[in-house]
């Protein structure tokens, strides 16, 4: 890899700055006995899906500058899949008897939803670097504590909001903040997509001998097994995950924030299908109210899902360009721009014909993964540009979406009190029941 740069190689320079024996110490805590290792240690907590797209981001990105050395997964089939490609890793099916494991010094969390704040916390708490899938944990008290304990360990940390780091994103940011269309009051986003369940899901059939549905349940009140969980529609239940906003919300809410510097909203109003308990809906609708910041206006982002769209999307003609199925729409008081993972395009078209880009700002990533990779072994918690700092109140933000449309009212959000102002009724979905002995601690 043209960017790959050794353990050897960088605490060598670091000691060229006086840092070396800082930072060689630093990778050999907890190790009595043991001399340094040479690459970071990772323990991977779900090893298939993403799980297996993170172990081939680790190797494509940062290939030389760690080891797997510890893999847990609850179905034993999926370990068995995957272990031989590292024969030298312990396997494991409880991250709780992983996180013993004494040479693990990060740990990257690719388990359904509602497992993510349970691995990360523990991983923290015990001292390693986190890198944990998006939404980052499955409410939003879940995550504010997921925040604040990344920040008081100190750990470097990563939430897996891999587009982020590539290199489209990074000029749409420089763009809108170079005032190319004015200031920005108004963003709608919209995917097609649509994780929802709209039938009971098939009970009565045994557990597969290789799955150990208590431990996959984690710390959700225990409920009897369906195979229309499992592997990846677990997405479509409530009691695992959050529908298509909290899949996708990360992902796409991710530009606005950045771009636009946003930081809480105040308000959030949300509609869709009647809601039901158990399952995630078709589509839904969200109005996020953002205040001003600075010199910027306040801004509606508007959240689009399960084929809804704004009338923009027409108007624009998006299908034209390619932005029919998943966008980004800044409207500022200059102009528009529309944007999806790999490109921009602004509006009017013959207005910005002859456009030129703004100078360069932001640096190319090494990649995503490695960024985390890169920050562990400088023990930089600033190192990864979505660390849980930032990535802890944009997901926070995603599941809000949540909330409202489960609430069925507007709430009004204040963040400094975790706390919904206006109606008692969002409670239930801000901070979530849990099986008895199971806790989040503080």
């Amino acid at each position: 890899m043209k960017n790959a740069v050794n353990r050897r190689d960088f605490l060598k320079g670091a000691a060229g700055a006086g840092l070396g024996y800082w930072v060689a110490n630093q990778y050999s805590r907890g190790q009595e006995g043991s001399p340094p290792s040479e690459k970071l240690n990772i323990a991977i907590v779900g090893v298939t899906g993403r799980g297996g797209d993170n172990i081939n981001e680790l190797e494509s990105e940062a290939a030389g500058l760690f080891n797997i050395v510890a893999l847990c997964d609850v179905d034993d089939n999926f370990l068995k899949s995957v272990g031989p490609r590292y024969p030298k890793a312990k396997t494991y099916n409880d991250y709780r008897k992983m996180l013993e494991q004494k040479d693990v010094e990060a740990v990257l969390c690719a388990t359904a939803d509602h497992a993510h704040a349970w691995v990360t916390l523990a991983s923290l708490r015990s001292g390693r670097h986190v890198y944990c899938e998006k939404p980052l944990a499955h409410s939003v008290e879940e995550i504010r504590l997921v925040t604040e304990t990344a920040k008081r360990e100190k750990k470097v940390t990563q939430m897996g909001t891999q587009i982020h780091a590539l290199s489209n994103y990074r000029r749409v940011v420089e763009v809108i903040q170079s005032g190319a269309i004015g200031p920005v009051n108004e963003v709608h986003v919209f995917i097609e997509k649509a994780w929802y369940q709209d039938k009971e899901p098939r009970m009565g059939v045994p557990v597969p001998p290789n799955l150990h549905w208590d431990l996959w349940q984690c710390a959700v009140p225990e409920r009897p097994y369906s195979p229309d969980y499992l592997p990846a529609n677990w997405r479509r239940f409530w009691a695992y995950g959050e529908g298509t906003l909290g899949d996708m919300g990360c992902h796409l809410i991710d530009l606005p924030t950045w771009a636009l510097g946003l930081t809480r909203p105040t308000k959030i109003h949300a509609e869709g299908p009647e809601v039901h308990p158990d399952w995630c809906p078709k589509w839904v609708t969200v109005q996020y109210d953002y205040p001003a910041r600075g010199d910027q206006p306040p801004v509606k982002l508007h959240w689009y899902d399960g084929g809804k769209k704004p009338e923009l999307a027409e108007s624009l003609d998006l299908r034209k360009h390619k932005l029919a199925h998943m966008a980004i729409v800044f409207v500022g008081e200059k102009g528009t721009l529309a944007a999806d993972y790999d490109k921009y395009k602004l509006f009017p078209e013959e207005k910005f014909a002859d456009f030129k880009a703004p100078p360069q700002t932001i640096a190319p990533s090494p990649g995503h993964h490695k960024e985390w990779i890169l920050g562990c072994m400088k023990n930089d918690p600033t190192a990864p540009l979505c660390n849980f700092s930032y990535s802890g109140p944009l997901a926070e933000n995603v599941l809000l979406g949540t909330v409202a449309y489960r609430t069925g009212e507007a709430i009004d959000w204040n963040p400094e009190q975790l706390a919904v102002t206006n109606t008692p009724k969002a409670e239930e979905f801000l901070k979530l029941k849990y099986k008895d002995g199971w806790s989040l601690g503080a």
